[in-house]
């Protein structure tokens, strides 16, 4: 009777242990086919010819000015949205308000809706037909085609990554060790660079870093406010969708290396400020 229920058992885990083999299988499989492989293929395609002709498109006047304006935008939106993020979550996790909840759904916003419908809105609203439109136009402002459209456009799609990443830090951080040390006789300022922005640090670095990456990578709402002119209002993104229908295969590929390499970085980033994290809290616990 023992052998046979034994015999059972042995039966039902072979039964089962094909079953992770097989998921396992499935997910790698998928990443190659829609991640690994595709983005190899672009290091290879780079490369194809040598280091020299890489390096030559590199060293293009167009190409410098799209990399050099793609790095302006992210210095300015970064910024912008940290300062944001940081008064954002620190009202909806500090403060209990009517319409917090909508906030929030606001915040979360450039999520959901398309990054081309982004860029309309800011067309909409700024373009010359556009609500703003007639004022802008008779104070000799332009937005829309120019680099304040870029900037409107690359700070609403980067704008939830900072917010989102704090908010669950200063929900758990509590309010305790703030209270103690305005009882000690710290003001607000003193507080927050004290005791608060400590506290916060690896979250509030882990949402600038895809902050950064989601400004420097944006094609959707910034090709529809830019118009993609080369030299003028053309980013790294816009560049390689440019050189590629130009048949500039070669350029295209070499830029989007760039682009790839940004993500791995990205990624490694976020890798290492969330085992420091983790360090962090099982040092407290």
């Amino acid at each position: 009777m023992t052998t046979n229920k034994s015999r059972q058992k042995s039966q039902y885990q072979k039964q089962q242990n094909w079953v992770p083999s097989v998921l396992i299988a499935i997910a790698v499989s998928y990443l190659f086919l829609v991640q690994y492989i595709p983005a190899l293929n672009v290091f290879v395609q780079a490369f194809i010819k040598g280091v020299g002709p890489f390096w030559d498109n590199l060293t293009k006047t167009d190409f410098l000015h799209a990399a050099w304006l793609t790095l302006l935008l992210a210095v300015i939106a970064v910024p912008i949205n940290a300062v944001f993020g940081l008064c954002a979550a620190w009202a909806i996790a500090r403060h209990k308000f009517p319409g917090r909840a909508i906030v929030l759904s606001i915040i979360d916003l450039p999520f959901s809706i398309s990054p081309v419908v982004a860029g309309l809105m800011i067309v909409l609203l700024y373009g010359r037909q556009g609500w703003f439109g007639g004022w802008l136009q008779s104070h000799d402002i332009q937005i829309i085609f120019a680099f304040p459209g870029m900037v409107l456009a690359t700070c609403f799609v980067s704008m939830p990554f900072v917010a989102r990443e704090v908010i669950p830090v200063l929900e758990e951080f509590g309010k305790d060790q703030e209270e103690a040390a305005k009882t000690l006789g710290a003001n607000e300022w003193q507080t927050f660079w004290r005791v608060t922005l400590p506290s916060i640090r690896w979250g509030l670095l882990y949402g600038l870093i895809l902050t950064n990456a989601r400004s420097m990578g944006e094609f959707g709402a910034v090709s529809v406010v830019s118009g993609n002119i080369a030299n003028t209002t053309q980013s790294l993104p816009l560049f390689v969708e440019d050189a590629y229908k130009q048949y500039e295969t070669e350029a295209a590929f070499s830029a989007a290396v760039l682009l790839a390499l940004l993500a791995v970085v990205t990624l490694v980033l976020k890798e290492i400020l969330e085992r420091k994290t983790r360090v962090k809290d099982d040092g407290e616990n």
